[in-house]
């Protein structure tokens, strides 16, 4: 691959964040509809599976995207994946029968799983050291970003029709041409050329990396998945529940900016610890309390969690993985962050059955704030091994 000495185009640089937009929070922009569906369909769990199986899918798919963008490179996959997104999203508003609806899903996260796998290598080949740092910070502000516009929206269409909020998938194909002009698979560092990287990746940390996206995504997928049968409880509807939900991402955004001074001043460790602890404190507020005042609360914090907690796991795996591998081993990280969405109804389901939806909340909040200072003692122990 040759190496080039300038750096992307502005035009490349705005596709890569206008495609984040479209990334993370793409299986729960048909959230608010839910409920309708459920009634339209006769069927709750099918009709979550309609939600979650998208999230199966790109954790399946993302790692063999990211040994395609590897070996065949960044740019044809990307563009693929930006049609297949918008194809098989709108899809969805035809969909009749819950069979039809749930393999357009699924052929929506082989795209998304296309889409963030390539977005990260991009980031990480084109950009190195506080730079790379900076744009995987904004990279994630962006993919909140599009929480802030999609999920209310998404809420105002069902709001009138259940099968509007599909008509949203449509915004991939207007970044298609802009991928086409602009996005380039040469490799560019910050304006300097640098041989490929021949150091072993180190496979014990980076799988542990995936472990930890895995539970800090279970935990806080419990929002577009159970909160919507919560606010339907409490009286609140679907428009008012799109803009609840969204609440996690507003946050999300300012942790996101806030990462590269953060990583300044931080080990990988201690910024990893404290967004997985602002995780569980939001849930523990969202579980001690029937307000909706307060359930916002709750999501602004734990939004902030992972708005810093995303960038961080991500950078700390481009510094792990050999150049070559760099694709394959984002694609983990992708896989982890949405099998963690796949499974957060499966394991939450059964204990709200249990012991409330409330109680599920606090006890998932106490689990992955624990979790995070176990973590941190974790990397400290390591630290001091290698040393």
């Amino acid at each position: 691959m040759e190496l080039m000495t300038r750096g992307p185009t502005r035009t490349a640089r705005g596709t890569l964040l206008a495609t984040s937009m479209a990334t993370i929070m793409a299986a729960a922009i048909i959230a608010p509809s839910l409920p309708a569906m459920s009634s339209y369909f006769g069927s709750e769990v099918l009709v979550r599976l309609a939600l979650t199986i998208t999230s199966l899918a790109i954790a399946v798919s993302a790692p063999v995207a990211g040994r395609f963008a590897d070996r065949w490179g960044r740019r044809r996959l990307l563009i693929g994946s930006l049609l297949l997104y918008a194809v098989a999203g709108s899809a969805g508003y035809f969909a009749r029968d819950l069979a039809v609806l749930i393999t357009t899903r699924i052929l929506l996260g082989v795209a998304v799983g296309g889409m963030m796998t390539t977005v990260s290598a991009l980031i990480t080949d084109w950009f190195d050291g506080p730079r790379r740092a900076s744009f995987l910070g904004l990279q994630q502000a962006f993919a909140s970003l599009g929480g802030v516009i999609f999920l209310p929206l998404a809420g105002l269409l069902a709001a009138g029709n259940w099968r509007w909020p599909f008509w949203i998938y449509v915004v991939a194909a207007l970044i298609v041409p802009f991928a086409i002009r602009s996005v380039r698979d040469e490799r560019r560092t910050g304006g300097v050329a640098v041989p490929l990287d021949q150091r072993p990746t180190e496979w014990r940390r980076v799988f542990g990396i995936y472990g930890l996206a895995l539970g800090a995504t279970l935990v806080f997928f419990m929002a577009p998945t159970q909160l919507p049968f919560l606010m339907a409880s409490l009286g609140i509807g679907p428009a008012m529940t799109g803009v609840v939900v969204a609440a996690s991402t507003v946050t999300g955004i300012l942790g996101a900016l806030m990462f590269p001074s953060a990583r300044r001043r931080f080990t990988p460790a201690t910024i990893t610890a404290a967004s997985l602890v602002l995780l569980g404190v939001g849930w523990l507020v969202i579980g001690s309390t029937a307000s909706v005042v307060l359930v916002l609360v709750g999501l602004l914090i734990g939004g902030a969690g992972v708005g810093v907690v995303v960038p961080n796991l991500n950078l700390r795996l481009s510094e792990l993985a050999r150049s070559n591998q760099r694709a394959q081993v984002l694609g983990g990280l992708v896989s982890g962050i949405f099998l963690g969405q796949f499974l957060s109804p499966l394991v939450a389901q059964p204990l709200v059955q249990t012991i409330g939806i409330r109680t599920t909340f606090t006890a998932s909040g106490l689990l992955i704030a624990v979790a995070g200072v176990a973590a941190l003692f974790r990397f400290i122990h390591n630290e001091r091994k290698d040393k």
